[in-house]
């Protein structure tokens, strides 16, 4: 008989430990899976330590183990594989990955009464309240702190390149099931909040990525 799944509150409990907390933070950070001795020596833990704690958070289900040469060594005398852990598909009561599906369920609605006021289409609809509600998130930001803005809307922002990635979608569930739609939310809402912090040299564009936000920041192109 197999185990009982790791509850919600056990997997909350397991990130109040402070160096628990560090680890799942520097995994989440990582496009690719992470070693133990990676993520040991970025925090400056002890190898043993890195270990349990990375081990722990994959018991509780927030992180996923797969084990790979990471010198592509295959066949005999090519060592035992690493044991490599990412961060896991697995929601948990507090969000984590954080979901904002009452804000897409606060929008949806308000285009639906502007629709029948005014008779603009609901998606056209969407996407303004959308663009608008980005602006205003923006304007009160600045574009000094942009990456801290988007992490405070759930996007975990990550630098790649001169790119920004969104690793996480606030409204993962309801863009398995209406991508179009919610999509276009989506880059309205970081469109409008562009606009509103003054960032000039960034724009916005669909590219959806397994695992990823479908929203893309990139640099503008130059206007001659």
């Amino acid at each position: 008989m197999s185990p009982n799944p790791p509850s919600d509150i056990s997997a909350v409990s397991a990130l109040d430990e402070p160096a628990r907390r560090r680890l799942y933070d520097y995994v989440r950070g990582h496009r690719d899976p992470v070693g133990r001795d990676d993520a040991a020596e970025a925090l400056g833990m002890a190898r043993q330590t890195a270990a349990f704690h990375l081990d722990k958070l994959a018991d509780e289900g927030l992180l996923t183990v797969e084990f790979a040469r990471r010198t592509g060594r295959t066949g005999p005398g090519a060592g035992r594989p690493a044991k490599l852990y990412r961060r896991s598909d697995r929601e948990v009561a507090v969000q984590l990955p954080e979901r904002s599906y009452e804000l897409a369920g606060q929008l949806l609605a308000q285009a639906l009464d502007d629709a029948e006021r005014t008779g603009e289409s609901p998606r056209r609809s969407l996407d303004r309240r959308a663009r608008d509600l980005g602006a205003a998130i923006g304007a009160e930001a600045g574009p000094d702190d942009l990456l801290g803005t988007l992490e405070g809307c759930g996007y975990e922002p990550r630098v790649e390149g001169t790119d920004i990635t969104l690793v996480n979608c606030p409204f993962h569930a309801l863009a398995q099931q209406h991508t179009a739609m919610v999509c276009g939310m989506n880059l309205g809402l970081i469109e409008g909040l562009l606009d509103g912090a003054g960032c000039a040299g960034r724009r916005a564009r669909l590219a959806p990525e397994d695992g990823y936000c479908c929203v893309r920041i990139e640099p503008a192109p130059a206007t001659g």
